[in-house]
C-alpha cells in the first residue's frame, strides 16, 4: 500500500498491518529472557527441554533493520508482521478450536433485568452497596478546572 505525502512528490509505502510491529527493545528483551538461566529451568521443567528462542532474536534483527531504513525495508517489516500474526494465531488456536460452546454474537435479550430479590438481599449489607451509598451523599464537583502544581 502506497501513501503519498500532500507537500511534496515522494511515495512513502506503509505495510498492511504495520501497527503490529512492536518497540525494537521488546523484542531485544524477549530474547534475552527467553535465553535467561531462570527461564531455561522453567523451559525444562514445563516441557521437559529448552525452547527455541531464535524467532525472537529475528524479530529483534528485522525490526531494528526495519527501523534503521525508516520504514523502506519492506521485507524486514513484513517478515515481523507475519512472526506477530503467527503468534497472536498460535495463542488463540484453543479459542478458534473450541467447539464445546456455541459462540453468541450478540448479548441474551434480558441481560440487562434486575437481580433476583434474594440476591438483592444479600447485596443491601455489602461493601459495594455501603461505599455507593457514600459516594451517593458525596457534594459533586461542578465542571470547574483543577490544575496540580509540583514545585
Amino acid at each position: 500500500m502506497t501513501e503519498t505525502d500532500e507537500n511534496s512528490n515522494d511515495t512513502k509505502f506503509v505495510l498492511k498491518d504495520s501497527w503490529s510491529i512492536r518497540p525494537c527493545s521488546v523484542y531485544k528483551d524477549e530474547y534475552d529472557d527467553c535465553t535467561s538461566i531462570k527461564a531455561r529451568f522453567h523451559q525444562y521443567f514445563i516441557h521437559g527441554e529448552s525452547v527455541d528462542c531464535t524467532q525472537w532474536h529475528n524479530d529483534f534483527r528485522n525490526c531494528v533493520r526495519y527501523e534503521e531504513s525508516n520504514g523502506n525495508d519492506l521485507a524486514a517489516g513484513q517478515a515481523v508482521i507475519d512472526s506477530e500474526e503467527e503468534r497472536r494465531l498460535k495463542r488463540f488456536k484453543g479459542h478458534y478450536g473450541n467447539t464445546v460452546w456455541k459462540k453468541r454474537k450478540n448479548p441474551p435479550e434480558d441481560w440487562s433485568k434486575p437481580l433476583p430479590d434474594w440476591l438483592e438481599k444479600r447485596y443491601e449489607n455489602s461493601y459495594l452497596s455501603l461505599k455507593m451509598e457514600t459516594e451517593s451523599k458525596m457534594p459533586k464537583l461542578d465542571d470547574e478546572k483543577q490544575y496540580c502544581l509540583i514545585m
